[in-house]
């Protein structure tokens, strides 16, 4: 672990101390009047207001108030009728059985496991691995499950919430595929669960500004992948629009709401177009007291990178080192 690694994450550090309260359990225990019935719009707006500490509201005897996170659930299924989970925003009715671009309808889960390869702080890491993605990457190294949906089995929501019950990691590590499309089932298990313990998205970043709003107060720390440096490479590469514009705005959101550790996958040939900017871009716009950074250097060629004449390889010399040391310069705190 970083020498760096409390002074950067102490709410984090904090909730696995015993001295602070995971943000999920807080959130369930913000009472407010609602009726879940109420249209989308009005529901938007009493959840923002709460959100935002700007609604006055009277006490509410427990057993009869809703909590902030029913609220927010209630927010993501309704939000299955027209999915604007990210920011492909398809607006499938998965509700009804429509597909959209990312092909998941019913959660299914791949795998759940104690993960002990994450990040030092992180590790063991108890990980929930959905199956289906956002995007589409030629190079991803689990595209047997992140380019298949239905690949995985489908669960309750009271079951897992059972699984974090038994489970010691440090952590719940919400992850895939891409977790973004089962959002609204990972807040219907929160529902169910007690355990303080941090929860981690660990994601693409691709989310629509609704989805980071149901995220926030939820989520305890961002595990967030800044794979591209510009729109060129992230659309010929894993074919999404707008990458820059999105991914910029959600890691600059995240990193108003929590704490952050960014993994940026340093690939061959991409050191100048995509590596040096999106370091740049953290070191410059990111309050950095509050976020790590690891530089990776586990690419290696995978599932149809061979079609594509610039990542057809592994690092070559230098590649890596330049990073690293363009990351150092700007006194970035990284992850080793």
């Amino acid at each position: 672990m970083g020498k760096d690694a409390r002074l950067r994450l102490p709410d984090y550090f904090a909730i696995l101390d015993g001295k602070k309260t995971a943000r999920y359990l807080k959130c369930k225990n913000t009472r407010i009047s609602a009726n879940l019935n109420a249209d989308e719009e009005a529901l938007w707006r009493l959840h923002d207001q709460t959100v935002d500490g700007t609604l006055k509201f009277e006490p509410v005897p427990d057993e009869k108030a809703t909590s902030l996170l029913e609220l927010k659930a209630e927010l993501a299924t309704k939000m299955l009728a027209h999915c604007e989970m990210c920011e492909r925003r398809c607006r499938a009715d998965r509700s009804a059985g429509k597909k959209g671009a990312c092909g998941v309808l019913s959660p299914r889960i791949a795998s759940e496991f104690m993960h002990r390869g994450e990040e030092p702080e992180l590790t063991p890491s108890y990980t929930i691995f959905f199956s289906g993605c956002t995007f589409k990457c030629v190079f991803c190294q689990n595209w047997d499950i992140s380019q298949s949906p239905e690949a995985g089995a489908k669960f309750s929501p009271k079951t897992v919430s059972e699984w974090i019950s038994r489970r010691q990691g440090r952590n719940v590590n919400w992850v895939g595929g891409e977790p973004t499309p089962d959002l609204a089932f990972i807040l219907e298990v929160l529902g169910f669960a007690t355990k303080d313990v941090p929860q981690v998205w660990n994601s693409n970043m691709y989310m629509s500004e609704m989805a980071m709003k149901l995220l926030d107060g939820v989520i305890d720390m961002y595990l967030a992948d800044f794979k591209y440096g510009n729109n060129e490479c992230a659309g010929r590469l894993s074919k999404v629009e707008n990458y820059w514009e999105v991914a910029t705005r959600n890691h600059a959101l995240a990193n108003n709401q929590c704490e952050m550790i960014i993994r940026h996958l340093v690939m061959p040939g991409h050191v100048e177009c995509c590596t040096l900017p999106v370091l740049k871009w953290i070191a410059e716009k990111l309050d950095t007291s509050r976020v790590r950074v690891n530089v990776m250097d586990q690419y290696r060629p995978e599932y149809r990178a061979d079609e594509h004449g610039d990542i057809n390889r592994k690092l070559a010399p230098g590649e890596f080192g330049k990073a690293i040391r363009f990351a150092e310069e700007l006194d970035l705190d990284l992850v080793v």
